[in-house]
């Protein structure tokens, strides 16, 4: 029997999802509560459609043309929930040289088990890596979990030296924290694989699947972030991060 995964969604034209124009599988279920999560629909593990990667692949192929320098992003929820059959949506990618990006927050890695992860990290040209807080306690307050199996798996990916892009979104009032995004800045120049940083802007386009959904928004009456915030704070970030750099050279 063939392996399916449960997936909520596709996009056939993403932009904003690795490089060039890319076909998108939002995978279904992730175990963080993150108070900006636009996507609670994508939460629950049992939810959504069972796939094989044929399937997708069969739909990455009605519009292949359009992938030349683009390819494959498995996002979510949170892919490496399902890590089996993203391995193997990956691996056949590869096989039809197709390239394959990983948008994960890496909450599920373990450091004692990196098999795990590593089966889909072999056939993995990109990671798309969300840092959300970089304190325990203040990721803990923003998603309901600890960070530091997030904080070794971006350390994982460094010394696996699989390129990495960093996305931290910048909430007024709860992640616009010039410490915090000093402290980001000298932990990313730890490592040796951050390839580019997005600093993203809160939007509040969620708020309506809470209510469809009968959820409770947790950050009603919070504004959408300015995008002159989300500058500041990817600024801060960057020289954070040089003057880590050149203090180890």
């Amino acid at each position: 029997m063939a392996l399916t995964g449960r997936i909520h969604s596709t996009e056939s034209f993403g932009t904003v999802d690795g490089p060039g124009i890319r076909f998108v599988v939002f995978m279904q279920g992730c175990p963080m509560r993150c108070l900006y999560c636009h996507n609670p629909d994508t939460w629950a593990p049992d939810g959504g459609t069972a796939m094989t990667a044929d399937e997708l692949l069969a739909l990455y192929d009605k519009n292949r043309a359009f992938y030349k320098r683009g390819g494959i992003t498995a996002t979510g929820g949170e892919p490496l929930l399902q890590p089996e059959f993203v391995a193997e949506l990956f691996c056949k990618a590869h096989e039809e040289g197709i390239h394959t990006c990983l948008d994960t927050s890496g909450i599920t890695f373990s450091p004692e088990h990196p098999e795990k992860v590593d089966a889909v990290l072999d056939h993995t040209d990109l990671v798309l890596l969300d840092i959300k807080e970089v304190t325990a306690d203040a990721h803990r307050r923003l998603t309901g979990h600890g960070n530091g199996n997030i904080l070794a798996f971006a350390r994982h990916l460094s010394d696996r030296g699989i390129p990495v892009w960093v996305r931290h979104v910048v909430v007024p009032g709860v992640t616009d924290s010039p410490e915090m995004h000093k402290m980001l800045g000298e932990f990313l120049a730890t490592l040796s694989n951050v390839k580019a940083l997005d600093v993203l802007p809160y939007h509040t386009m969620g708020e309506a699947k809470y209510k469809a959904l009968g959820i409770p928004y947790p950050l009603a009456g919070v504004p959408a972030a300015e995008k002159e915030l989300a500058v500041t704070a990817r600024r801060d970030i960057l020289a954070a991060y040089r003057a880590a750099k050149q203090n180890q050279a």
